[in-house]
């Protein structure tokens, strides 16, 4: 039997989505801040909840480091990062002391702190919160799930590389959805190419990709790592020279582009 969601802070939420990766350092956080700032910029009030402990970085993404988190009576207020106040930002960085502060936790306090996050933060009405977790499929992503279980999440947008370790990793994150039974919307290839802003050709960051062809040579295609996902998308970054420039390796060029 299923749980069944007491009222309580997230009571005004709509949907909930969680952000996974299998590894580390594939930009997990930057999809989670570009998927709140896009859904802003439809007019939806977004919350992000930060629970990646050890590597709280969506404070200094939203420019909200240094920011003080107040408290009142149904618990922990947001802080809220731009002037309408449309996203709210939770996240431990802004319980520490310092930014250079590290949190040397054992697994219980960790846990504890996550369901403290998930009941305690008074988020009011939200058309959407993302929930940026830490990579990998640990005892943290565990409690995040079952705690927010009661709430019907929507779902998960898994991130990964190119490279065939984080595609292999990112299969893992696969299986754990599958095993807690958190729908997968969709999968992020991050980094799968990059855009020069002088010749607006797309090439590749990996030439050897464990997901085979760039998929975006083809539209709609994304990584191909599992015929049940029902989403998968590529993003490329942006080089700052193009070596078809005479410029290019020299800076020579900057000026242009």
């Amino acid at each position: 039997m299923e749980a069944v969601a007491e009222p309580g802070n997230l009571a005004g939420v709509r949907h909930i989505i969680l952000v996974l990766s299998g590894k580390g350092g594939v930009g997990k956080s930057t999809i989670s801040t570009e998927l709140a700032l896009a859904l802003r910029h439809a007019g939806k009030k977004v919350g992000i909840l930060d629970v990646d402990l050890c590597g709280p970085s969506v404070p200094r993404m939203l420019q909200a480091q240094g920011c003080a988190v107040h408290q009142c009576d149904n618990g922990w207020v947001p802080v809220f990062v731009d002037q309408e106040q449309s996203i709210a930002l939770m996240s431990v960085g802004f319980l520490l002391e310092t930014p250079d502060e590290a949190v040397v936790w054992r697994g219980p306090k960790k846990n504890a702190l996550i369901r403290q996050f998930v009941s305690d933060v008074v988020w009011g009405e939200l058309d959407f919160l993302v929930v940026d977790t830490p990579p990998g499929t640990s005892d943290e992503h565990i409690s995040a799930v079952e705690a927010l279980r009661p709430y019907q999440p929507l779902g998960a947008v898994l991130v990964t590389t190119p490279q065939a370790v984080s595609v292999g990793d990112v299969r893992r994150e696969l299986t754990f959805c599958r095993k807690t039974g958190l729908p997968v919307i969709g999968i992020v290839e991050n980094m799968s190419g990059f855009v020069c802003p002088h010749c607006a050709v797309r090439r590749p960051a990996v030439r050897l990709r464990a997901s085979g062809p760039p998929a975006c040579e083809e539209p709609g295609r994304g990584p191909g790592l599992h015929p049940g996902v029902p989403q998968e998308c590529c993003l490329p970054c942006t080089c700052l020279h193009c070596p078809e420039d005479p410029g290019w390796g020299t800076g020579a060029g900057a000026d242009r582009h």
